[in-house]
């Protein structure tokens, strides 16, 4: 699907979008903020273009900068309209998740290649044909999108080379993220359903995102950051939010570095 330009994307110049999760707020420096109120609504937050490993990115923290939007709130699909409005040719989206195998411990990274949607009530499409609601897509062709491989090859290497550059940190290089809605985390029956499922990390905001970008052409993949063991699998202790935010204060300089260091490498 082809979004028309905003009249600012060629002065702004913006190459690579990125997607903040919880506590990712602040990657560019020098930043010019852009508010862009799309067909979709207003995004979650004002988009900050600047400098960023040698390139010009486009900032947007999907859940607001004070974090103002629960998860199944995000308006994913104002948030993907918007970036496509300026003009990226790629999607970096970090993302907090919660381990749900034995071998994935909290401070190491995934670089997802699979995902799972249980989420369940979200607009996932830019294409609503039949809503009769004057929304882009409502009365346009049928389309239904290609998806199974969620996640862009050249953006994940580029994110797995520069996870590798990266001293006393652990990145794995394919995973299966399962999406709840939220805002609720797991029960602990559902956390061992899901592991015996054979899926890996559990999120609540990676699914319409990955979605609606591949709608609209751009090349996207998530690294995930593991924050805790989910709905506490193996005796550890069930998460809490706090225990969230701790470990992305703790790990934010090495989601920083390694995003900084793939970002020679994305699709131009």
């Amino acid at each position: 699907m082809l979004i028309p330009l905003d009249d600012r994307a060629t002065d702004l110049g913006a190459e690579v979008g990125v997607f903040g999760g919880s506590g990712f707020y602040d990657f560019v420096s020098d930043a010019t903020d852009v508010e862009i109120t799309t067909p979709y609504g207003p995004t979650a937050a004002p988009i900050a273009v600047g400098t960023l490993g040698g390139r010009r990115v486009a900032f947007l923290a999907r859940h607001g900068r004070n974090h103002e939007y629960v998860a199944h709130r995000v308006p994913f699909q104002a948030n993907v309209w918007a970036l496509a409005s300026l003009g990226v040719r790629s999607i970096v989206a970090p993302c907090s998740v919660g381990s749900l195998q034995p071998d994935l411990h909290p401070g190491s990274f995934v670089v997802l290649d699979q995902v799972v949607d249980r989420t369940n009530g979200r607009a996932d499409t830019f294409h609503d044909v039949g809503a009769d609601d004057g929304t882009p897509g409502s009365d346009g062709p049928v389309h239904h999108q290609t998806f199974a491989e969620p996640y862009s090859r050249e953006v994940r290497i580029a994110l797995i080379d520069a996870g590798r550059q990266l001293d006393g940190v652990t990145v794995h290089d394919a995973g299966t993220m399962v999406v709840i809605n939220g805002p609720r985390f797991s029960t602990r029956a559902e956390s061992i359903w899901f592991r015996q499922m054979g899926w890996h990390v559990v999120n609540m905001t990676g699914y319409p995102e990955a979605v609606l970008a591949a709608e609209v052409g751009i090349p996207y993949a998530s690294v995930a950051l593991v924050t805790d063991y989910d709905a506490g699998v193996d005796g550890h202790e069930p998460v809490t939010m706090n225990t969230v935010f701790a470990m992305v204060k703790q790990n934010v300089d090495h989601v920083r570095q390694l995003i900084t260091a793939a970002i020679p490498a994305l699709p131009a």
